[in-house]
């Protein structure tokens, strides 16, 4: 089951640093080992309700696991500061749902719960 990394990204004065275009040139190559597939970066969100300022970075993992051990790695640690330093992140790990999931299944699993 896929794990997704979501990056709420905001650059201060919207013009990336020097140290995050290093980041950039750097951070793909520490993910290769970890079957890591990039699926946006820095895109502009469309806002339908509530607010979002800033971009997203969204990244596949093949699990939590090993998204884990790729942001636990020595290789990317290394670079870790370029980033953190000069941008405003909220990072958060998503599973997704198996292949049977329905969104009603899950409404049911509630109400068994809930003894109804």
């Amino acid at each position: 089951m896929s794990t997704y990394l979501i990056n709420h990204l905001r650059i201060p004065g919207g013009v990336p640093t020097e140290e995050s275009l290093r980041y950039l040139e750097q951070v793909q190559a520490t993910t290769e080992a970890y079957g890591a597939k990039w699926l946006a970066v820095d895109a502009e969100v469309q806002v339908i309700e509530g607010a979002w300022p800033g971009s997203v970075v969204l990244i596949e993992f093949p699990d939590a696991a090993t998204a884990k051990a790729w942001y636990n790695s020595p290789e990317y640690q290394a670079i870790l500061s370029l980033r953190t330093a000069h941008t405003i992140n909220d990072l958060i790990l998503v599973d997704s749902v198996g292949p049977e999931f329905t969104v009603a299944g899950y409404a049911q699993q509630i109400r068994t719960l809930l003894g109804q």
